[in-house]
């Protein structure tokens, strides 16, 4: 795998994204570098409304993943998260947040989503507002980049936009059906990998990027 770049395609509040989150960091843990690119799926029109029906529609998807995956979605998501009316789902300030904590160094974006998504799935916690998020960023010491959350610079609005840009133009030109998703790029050539093998055996995993 030495000869590959492998990228990862993701939105912050994407359930199967949360499950393959041990997966994506055992494959890091190799040494093998991963670019996580966020697509914006669930921001801009992306964003849908947290009604009854969506939430009981997620609630039942987070079962199936946590019993695939062991990952937890606990009751305090339900009941802080998904049984809250009026709010989005809306992943643009956890996107934005993530961007915040990789613009100097674009290794921290996969600590920038393991705690964005543990503080929603785990705890809870609001990570669709800005001041959410980085009162999230902040406890997990990362403070700078809440900071820059919260005044954001023209340099992190400008890495923002190109970020998801390039995240959403590899998705499209992949023909993706939706995130996660994984590629492996030789060549500037990118091969999509089945998103299936994110939930499988982790030898599995390797063997389809060695293959790719």
């Amino acid at each position: 795998m030495s000869n590959s770049e492998v990228t990862y395609l993701f939105d912050p509040l994407c359930g199967w994204c949360y499950g393959a989150t041990p997966m994506l960091g055992r494959l890091s843990a190799t040494g093998l570098h991963v670019e996580l690119l966020p697509t914006g799926l669930f921001s801009g029109s992306g964003a849908r409304p947290m009604d009854e029906g969506f939430a009981a529609h997620a609630w039942a998807n987070d079962q199936r993943i946590e019993r695939l995956t062991g990952q937890s979605f606990t009751q305090s998501y339900q009941r802080n998260v998904l049984n809250v009316r009026g709010t989005l789902l809306d992943s643009h300030a956890a996107t934005f947040g993530i961007s915040a904590a990789g613009l100097e160094d674009p290794s921290r974006r996969l600590a920038a989503l393991k705690t964005i998504q543990h503080a929603r799935y785990v705890d809870g916690r609001d990570v669709v507002t800005i001041g959410g998020v980085a009162e999230v960023l902040a406890a997990a010491g990362m403070a700078d980049a809440a900071e820059l959350l919260k005044t954001p610079t023209e340099g992190l609005l400008t890495a923002h936009r190109e970020l998801v840009g390039r995240g959403r133009a590899l998705f499209q030109r992949l023909h993706a059906d939706g995130v996660p998703s994984l590629a492996v790029i030789r060549n500037d050539a990118p091969r999509l990998i089945g998103s299936n093998a994110l939930f499988g055996s982790f030898d599995n995993l390797v063997a389809h990027i060695a293959a790719a």
